[in-house]
Protein backbone atom coordinates (compact mmCIF):
# COMPACT_ATOMS: atom_id res chain seq x y z
CA UNK A 1 0.00 0.00 0.00
CA UNK A 2 1.26 3.47 -0.63
CA UNK A 3 0.23 6.59 1.32
CA UNK A 4 -0.59 10.38 0.65
CA UNK A 5 0.21 12.97 3.36
CA UNK A 6 -1.45 16.26 3.58
CA UNK A 7 -0.48 18.96 5.83
CA UNK A 8 -1.58 22.93 5.08
CA UNK A 9 -3.78 21.67 2.34
CA UNK A 10 -0.59 20.58 0.56
CA UNK A 11 -0.43 16.55 -0.21
CA UNK A 12 2.34 14.90 -0.60
CA UNK A 13 3.32 11.47 -1.61
CA UNK A 14 2.89 8.70 -2.68
CA UNK A 15 5.45 6.99 0.14
CA UNK A 16 5.76 3.18 0.98
CA UNK A 17 4.80 2.69 4.55
CA UNK A 18 8.82 2.41 5.30
CA UNK A 19 9.49 5.65 3.94
CA UNK A 20 6.34 6.94 6.60
CA UNK A 21 8.18 5.40 9.24
CA UNK A 22 11.80 6.74 8.26
CA UNK A 23 10.50 10.21 7.40
CA UNK A 24 8.49 10.12 10.99
CA UNK A 25 12.00 9.16 12.26
CA UNK A 26 13.89 12.26 10.53
CA UNK A 27 11.26 14.42 11.31
CA UNK A 28 10.26 15.21 7.85
CA UNK A 29 6.54 13.96 8.51
CA UNK A 30 4.73 14.81 12.17
CA UNK A 31 2.62 12.41 13.48
CA UNK A 32 -0.09 14.54 13.67
CA UNK A 33 -0.15 15.29 9.60
CA UNK A 34 -2.94 13.01 7.69
CA UNK A 35 -2.59 10.12 5.53
CA UNK A 36 -4.44 8.31 3.42
CA UNK A 37 -3.67 4.86 1.66
CA UNK A 38 -4.86 3.45 -1.10
CA UNK A 39 -7.00 1.21 0.17
CA UNK A 40 -8.33 3.54 3.44
CA UNK A 41 -11.85 4.61 3.11
CA UNK A 42 -11.10 7.75 4.97
CA UNK A 43 -8.18 10.31 6.05
CA UNK A 44 -6.60 9.26 9.41
CA UNK A 45 -4.02 10.72 11.03
CA UNK A 46 -0.13 9.50 10.71
CA UNK A 47 0.12 8.42 14.19
CA UNK A 48 -3.41 6.55 13.60
CA UNK A 49 -2.17 4.91 10.65
CA UNK A 50 1.33 3.45 11.66
CA UNK A 51 -0.34 2.31 15.14
CA UNK A 52 -4.37 1.92 14.30
CA UNK A 53 -4.58 -0.26 17.40
CA UNK A 54 -3.66 2.57 19.97
CA UNK A 55 -1.54 -0.08 22.04
CA UNK A 56 2.44 0.74 22.03
CA UNK A 57 4.82 -1.49 20.53
CA UNK A 58 7.17 -1.59 23.32
CA UNK A 59 5.58 -2.81 26.81
CA UNK A 60 7.07 -1.33 30.15
CA UNK A 61 9.11 -4.50 32.34
CA UNK A 62 7.97 -3.16 35.31
CA UNK A 63 4.71 -4.05 36.36
CA UNK A 64 1.50 -2.13 36.66
CA UNK A 65 0.72 -3.86 39.03
CA UNK A 66 3.07 -2.67 41.37
CA UNK A 67 2.43 0.04 43.68
CA UNK A 68 5.48 1.70 43.45
CA UNK A 69 5.64 1.70 39.81
CA UNK A 70 5.01 4.97 37.49
CA UNK A 71 4.58 4.79 33.59
CA UNK A 72 6.70 7.23 31.99
CA UNK A 73 5.78 8.60 28.42
CA UNK A 74 8.92 9.68 26.85
CA UNK A 75 8.11 13.72 25.26
CA UNK A 76 6.20 13.54 21.83
CA UNK A 77 9.47 14.78 19.58
CA UNK A 78 9.18 17.92 17.84
CA UNK A 79 9.49 17.94 14.36
CA UNK A 80 11.01 20.54 12.10
CA UNK A 81 8.57 21.76 8.98
CA UNK A 82 9.74 20.57 5.27
CA UNK A 83 10.59 23.66 3.98
CA UNK A 84 12.91 24.59 6.86
CA UNK A 85 15.14 22.61 4.79
CA UNK A 86 17.83 25.41 3.62
CA UNK A 87 17.74 26.95 0.34
CA UNK A 88 20.36 25.88 -2.39
CA UNK A 89 22.90 28.10 -3.35
CA UNK A 90 21.40 30.25 -5.86
CA UNK A 91 24.43 32.19 -7.66
CA UNK A 92 23.32 32.77 -11.13
CA UNK A 93 24.66 29.58 -13.25
CA UNK A 94 26.28 32.89 -15.77
CA UNK A 95 27.67 34.27 -12.39
CA UNK A 96 29.80 31.23 -11.77
CA UNK A 97 30.61 30.56 -15.56
CA UNK A 98 32.65 34.14 -15.39
CA UNK A 99 33.97 33.02 -11.82
CA UNK A 100 35.13 30.11 -13.30
CA UNK A 101 36.87 31.62 -16.48
CA UNK A 102 38.31 34.79 -14.49
CA UNK A 103 39.88 31.93 -11.84
CA UNK A 104 40.72 29.23 -14.42
CA UNK A 105 38.71 26.96 -13.41
CA UNK A 106 39.74 27.49 -9.24
CA UNK A 107 36.21 29.12 -8.47
CA UNK A 108 34.46 25.98 -9.91
CA UNK A 109 36.43 23.56 -7.90
CA UNK A 110 35.17 25.47 -4.42
CA UNK A 111 31.86 26.01 -5.54
CA UNK A 112 31.64 22.35 -6.03
CA UNK A 113 32.50 21.53 -2.46
CA UNK A 114 29.99 24.49 -1.31
CA UNK A 115 27.41 22.58 -3.07
CA UNK A 116 28.55 19.49 -1.64
CA UNK A 117 28.44 20.20 1.39
CA UNK A 118 24.57 21.56 1.34
CA UNK A 119 23.45 18.46 -0.25
CA UNK A 120 25.43 16.43 2.45
CA UNK A 121 22.89 18.79 4.76
CA UNK A 122 19.42 18.25 3.45
CA UNK A 123 20.36 14.63 1.95
CA UNK A 124 22.50 12.81 4.25
CA UNK A 125 23.18 9.80 2.07
CA UNK A 126 24.80 12.16 -0.35
CA UNK A 127 28.52 10.93 -1.69
CA UNK A 128 29.65 13.97 -3.82
CA UNK A 129 31.69 15.71 -1.08
CA UNK A 130 33.64 12.26 -0.83
CA UNK A 131 33.80 11.63 -4.64
CA UNK A 132 34.73 15.60 -5.14
CA UNK A 133 37.41 15.13 -2.14
CA UNK A 134 38.73 11.86 -4.35
CA UNK A 135 38.71 13.82 -7.55
CA UNK A 136 40.80 17.01 -7.32
CA UNK A 137 42.99 15.40 -4.73
CA UNK A 138 44.23 12.98 -7.75
CA UNK A 139 43.71 15.91 -9.76
CA UNK A 140 46.44 17.29 -7.92
CA UNK A 141 48.55 14.49 -7.26
CA UNK A 142 48.26 14.36 -11.20
CA UNK A 143 49.28 17.57 -11.95
CA UNK A 144 51.96 18.00 -9.59
CA UNK A 145 53.50 14.81 -10.65
CA UNK A 146 53.39 16.00 -14.27
CA UNK A 147 55.50 18.80 -13.80
CA UNK A 148 58.62 17.80 -14.56
CA UNK A 149 57.38 16.37 -17.71
CA UNK A 150 56.24 19.95 -18.22
CA UNK A 151 59.62 21.56 -17.66
CA UNK A 152 61.44 18.96 -19.94
CA UNK A 153 59.18 20.33 -22.17
CA UNK A 154 59.93 23.79 -21.95
CA UNK A 155 63.77 23.02 -22.47
CA UNK A 156 63.06 20.56 -25.20
CA UNK A 157 64.08 17.56 -23.54
CA UNK A 158 63.59 14.20 -24.33
CA UNK A 159 61.10 12.57 -21.44
CA UNK A 160 58.84 9.15 -21.50
CA UNK A 161 55.44 9.38 -21.43
CA UNK A 162 54.32 8.03 -17.85
CA UNK A 163 51.00 5.13 -18.09
CA UNK A 164 51.01 5.42 -14.60
CA UNK A 165 49.51 9.26 -14.60
CA UNK A 166 47.23 9.03 -17.41
CA UNK A 167 45.49 6.45 -15.81
CA UNK A 168 45.83 8.94 -12.28
CA UNK A 169 43.89 11.62 -14.79
CA UNK A 170 41.60 8.86 -16.10
CA UNK A 171 40.92 7.73 -12.55
CA UNK A 172 40.39 11.39 -10.66
CA UNK A 173 38.26 12.55 -14.31
CA UNK A 174 35.64 9.38 -13.37
CA UNK A 175 35.11 10.59 -9.82
CA UNK A 176 34.69 14.15 -10.63
CA UNK A 177 31.85 12.40 -12.84
CA UNK A 178 30.61 10.20 -10.12
CA UNK A 179 30.19 13.05 -7.81
CA UNK A 180 28.19 14.84 -10.59
CA UNK A 181 25.91 12.12 -11.07
CA UNK A 182 25.29 11.70 -7.35
CA UNK A 183 24.41 15.23 -6.91
CA UNK A 184 22.09 14.52 -9.44
CA UNK A 185 20.76 11.32 -7.83
CA UNK A 186 20.60 12.96 -4.37
CA UNK A 187 18.96 16.28 -5.98
CA UNK A 188 16.42 14.18 -7.33
CA UNK A 189 15.39 11.77 -4.92
CA UNK A 190 15.40 14.86 -2.16
CA UNK A 191 12.54 16.78 -4.30
CA UNK A 192 10.69 14.00 -4.74
CA UNK A 193 10.52 12.92 -1.49
CA UNK A 194 11.37 15.11 1.14
CA UNK A 195 10.59 18.58 -0.53
CA UNK A 196 8.41 17.23 -3.54
CA UNK A 197 8.05 19.16 -6.23
CA UNK A 198 8.51 16.96 -9.38
CA UNK A 199 12.14 17.46 -10.21
CA UNK A 200 14.04 15.48 -12.79
CA UNK A 201 17.43 16.45 -14.56
CA UNK A 202 19.02 15.60 -17.65
CA UNK A 203 21.63 13.03 -17.72
CA UNK A 204 23.16 14.39 -20.96
CA UNK A 205 23.65 17.75 -19.90
CA UNK A 206 24.96 17.05 -16.48
CA UNK A 207 27.45 14.86 -18.77
CA UNK A 208 28.55 17.33 -20.56
CA UNK A 209 28.13 20.32 -18.71
CA UNK A 210 28.27 19.17 -15.13
CA UNK A 211 28.45 22.51 -12.22
CA UNK A 212 26.68 24.71 -14.45
CA UNK A 213 23.80 22.32 -15.35
CA UNK A 214 23.71 21.67 -11.66
CA UNK A 215 23.52 25.33 -10.81
CA UNK A 216 20.89 26.23 -13.48
CA UNK A 217 18.92 23.47 -11.61
CA UNK A 218 19.17 24.77 -8.28
CA UNK A 219 17.97 28.03 -9.31
CA UNK A 220 14.78 26.65 -10.86
CA UNK A 221 14.53 24.79 -7.35
CA UNK A 222 14.97 28.83 -5.84
CA UNK A 223 12.23 29.71 -7.80
CA UNK A 224 9.70 27.04 -7.27
CA UNK A 225 10.27 27.11 -3.39
CA UNK A 226 9.57 31.04 -3.83
CA UNK A 227 6.51 30.01 -5.59
CA UNK A 228 5.63 27.73 -3.23
CA UNK A 229 6.03 30.11 -0.17
CA UNK A 230 4.23 33.02 -2.07
CA UNK A 231 1.33 30.64 -2.74
CA UNK A 232 0.96 29.68 1.13
CA UNK A 233 1.68 33.21 2.40
CA UNK A 234 -1.16 34.30 0.41
CA UNK A 235 -3.97 32.02 1.63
Amino acid sequence: MVYQISRGGQTYGPYTLADLKRYVESGHVLLTDMAKGDEMPEWATVAQTLNPSGVPSVQPSVPAADPAYQPAYAPQPTYAPVMEYPDPPNLHWGLVFVLDIITFGIFQIVWNFILSAWMKRVQPNSQAMLYYIGGYGLLFLNTGLSIPIYIAMMHHTEYHSNFGLSLLGIIAWALRLMARFNMKNSLEEHFNTVEPIGFRMSAVLTFFFGGLYIQSQLNRINEIKQAMRHQQFNR
